[in-house]
């Protein structure tokens, strides 16, 4: 990775990624961009580590992946101020991904003397189940949460005993390859996690095609995903996907209609709004719908957009020019809308936006913006509720308001998302398990099975008949 003066940007030497502030504008470094060579390299590199890697004792594993994880936690800040240069994350959000980063590491540590197989009893004999590594396992990560994303794949991977190739999004690769120098200086083998930042046509491209790749773990988009999938299905090729969504935050009447209203800002205001979990749908009961106007529009209002490196920021700027045109494009002349402020002149910067008086089926409404927008929609009942918050192609999170705890459950089960929170906006703990149902993804991350995800199951039968 080399330095570069702040400047505009300019176009990069082949084979480089320049990298942007994107609150400034400013080129803040270069980083080699890997080649589909460059892959193949690394594959046979990483496969030599893991060899060896597997063969080590559990507790040894395990002690090391706790000392990264102590590591990092040193350099927690520096991590985080990365991680505002490089994404534009708000300074509080920035510390805690990479703390998340420490915990995803200690939690899986804690998971290697655990991934135990099974007895399992039958006429004749003893049979056992053995969990073994995959081999080497390939992590696209996305720029959203460039951190703590990358930790969902990576730890538990080696965890189970794997070694893994990480590639970065190419507008945040930053944070990922001073991870990769801390694992080394927590005393990882070398070459067991290796960083290749490059383009996802080409480098990506090369993880999934490449048959000394055992799995595949992607975040982002649809798109995408149902790329990276048939050209796993092609070689027959383990994925996790967790991709786009187009979230429902239900409130009902009976809710605490102050404290819904108070949280719903940030539910989709959180990262500038991109976040594959933020609840864009904001649906209100009818008889309700009045009074949370009444208190959404100040509370919207009141978020501090701005630099992101100041402690009082709670929204920065969108990632790129490219993802600000992107918003831009959804929120039209004519909507019926309000906005809050946001800095003029350079960085990538929109205001926060709450669209009203649009049909459920109308983009704004039905597609993921991935920005800082949400449409408020009014409902009827119960089963009109649960109709709208299905109305989409994604099923990755929501939130349901209410004080009937008998609705709260019946909502839950109706409605079909891999994640829900009952009188709050909680998705994501590195606890529970994490995924979405159709077209936000396949399979399931973090949680108390996120090691299994990296094994196979290998079943063994010892006749005891002479």
């Amino acid at each position: 990775m080399s330095l570069s003066p702040n400047h505009p940007q300019a176009p990069a030497p082949p084979h480089e990624h320049v990298v942007l502030n994107p609150a400034t504008e400013e080129v803040v470094a270069t980083v080699p961009a890997a080649t589909a060579a460059d892959v193949h390299a690394a594959v046979g590199r990483a496969a030599a580590a893991q060899r060896g890697w597997a063969a080590a004792a559990p507790a040894d594993r395990a002690r090391l992946l706790r000392r990264f994880a102590a590591v990092v936690d040193e350099h927690r800040e520096e991590l985080a101020r990365l991680e505002v240069t490089e994404a534009g994350h708000t300074l509080g959000n920035a510390r805690w991904e990479a703390g998340n980063v420490r915990d995803l590491l200690d939690y899986a540590a804690g998971g290697v003397e655990r991934l135990a197989g099974r007895q399992i009893p039958v006429p004749g004999g003893l049979d056992v189940t053995i969990l073994e590594p995959l081999g080497v396992v390939g992590v696209i990560a996305p720029w959203n949460f460039p951190m703590p994303i990358a930790a969902w794949g990576f730890a538990p991977a080696l965890a189970a005993g794997n070694a893994v190739i990480l590639k970065p999004a190419e507008t945040t690769p930053l944070t990922a390859l001073r991870l990769a120098e801390l694992a080394l200086t927590a005393g990882l083998p070398e070459h067991l996690l290796q960083v290749l930042p490059g383009a996802g046509p080409v480098a990506g491209n090369a993880l999934v095609e490449h048959p000394g790749v055992a799995k595949i773990v992607f975040t982002g988009s649809t798109r995408v995903g149902k790329q990276i999938m048939a050209g796993c299905a092609d070689r027959v090729k383990r994925l996790t996907l967790e991709l786009g969504g187009k979230s429902p935050n239900i409130v009902f009447a009976d809710a605490d209609i102050e404290a819904a209203a108070a949280a719903a800002p940030m539910s989709f205001l959180d990262n500038t709004g991109q976040d594959c979990c933020a609840r864009t749908r904001i649906l209100v009961q009818r008889s309700a719908y009045d009074r949370f106007m009444e208190l959404l529009e100040p509370a919207v209002k009141e978020v501090v957009v701005g630099d992101p490196a100041d402690e009082a920021t709670q929204m920065g700027p969108l990632i790129s020019r490219l993802q600000r045109d992107r918003v831009r494009s959804y929120v039209t002349d004519g909507l019926e809308m309000f906005q809050g402020s946001a800095p003029e002149g350079p960085g990538f910067w929109f205001p926060p936006t709450v669209v009203t008086g649009v049909d459920p089926t109308a983009a704004i409404a039905a597609e993921e913006v991935f920005g800082p927008v949400a449409v408020v929609l009014p409902f009827e009942d119960e089963a009109d509720a649960v109709r709208l918050a299905n109305a989409t192609e994604y099923g990755l999170s929501g939130s349901i308001w209410t004080r009937d705890v008998g609705r709260a459950l019946r909502v839950s089960g109706a409605v079909r998302a891999g994640n829900l929170s009952v009188n709050s906006h909680s998705s994501v703990r590195y606890w529970t398990p994490f995924g979405g149902y159709r077209q936000s993804g396949l399979g399931r991350e973090l949680g108390p099975d996120a090691l299994t995800a990296f094994t196979e199951t290998k079943n063994v039968f010892i006749s005891t008949e002479a």
